[in-house]
């Protein structure tokens, strides 16, 4: 390795675009093709405080706390995005009948398994070619609020809806894809692309 002053210089200037996302459910591959906002949840630690005959100080503890996933997506006119995401929220709270629930649980074989309730998801962040330089990886997913759809017949323009859905999650992974890809070239004894 040389002692160059270009070694240490940024590889990539460009920054992170907003707009360069992909979100897929993989319980419902519909809400995927019209998200249009999505966002990586916040993340804190909650800390420790070690006594001092001064102060208290502030140490690391040993929690980690994951904010709410909150999805955007316009409704498509069969409003077949938006009824899966209400019907599974429903089916989790009850409302008519337990029938609701066990049909959220059944498997594709017909079985019963409480993990169906759930699903995973996954938001890739693309770079400026739109080409994935990371991901987020949620596990167990399951919808916990679904916003109302206006109607408004004297609006002057037409305008789409949005709906928004809030999720709850065991835990989400920050994953960057361009160290997978280049581990993948290291594997198969090819040379690292540049």
């Amino acid at each position: 390795m040389t002692n160059s002053p270009f070694g240490k210089q940024v590889a990539n200037r460009n920054f992170l675009s907003g707009i360069a996302f992909k979100f897929n459910l993989t319980k419902f591959p519909k809400v995927d093709f019209f998200s249009n906002s999505a966002r990586i949840p916040e993340l804190s630690l909650e800390l420790a405080q070690q006594s001092s005959y001064l102060k208290n100080i502030a140490v690391p503890g040993e929690r980690l706390t994951f904010g709410d996933f909150t999805l955007r997506f316009l409704v498509d006119e069969n409003m077949e995005n938006y009824q899966s995401i209400y019907d599974w929220l429903t089916g989790l709270g009850f409302p008519e009948s337990g029938k609701d629930f066990t049909r959220i649980i059944t498997d594709s074989d017909g079985q019963r398994d409480p993990k169906e309730a759930f699903c995973d998801g996954t938001l890739s962040i693309l770079n400026s070619n739109y080409r994935e330089v990371a991901k987020v990886k949620f596990n167990d997913l399951f919808p916990t609020s679904l916003t109302s759809l206006d109607f408004d017949a004297t609006a002057t323009d037409v305008q789409f809806f949005t709906a928004e859905a809030t999720f709850k999650y065991t835990i989400y992974k920050l994953s960057s894809s361009i160290t997978w890809i280049l581990n993948k070239f290291r594997k198969c004894g090819r040379k690292t692309p540049r």
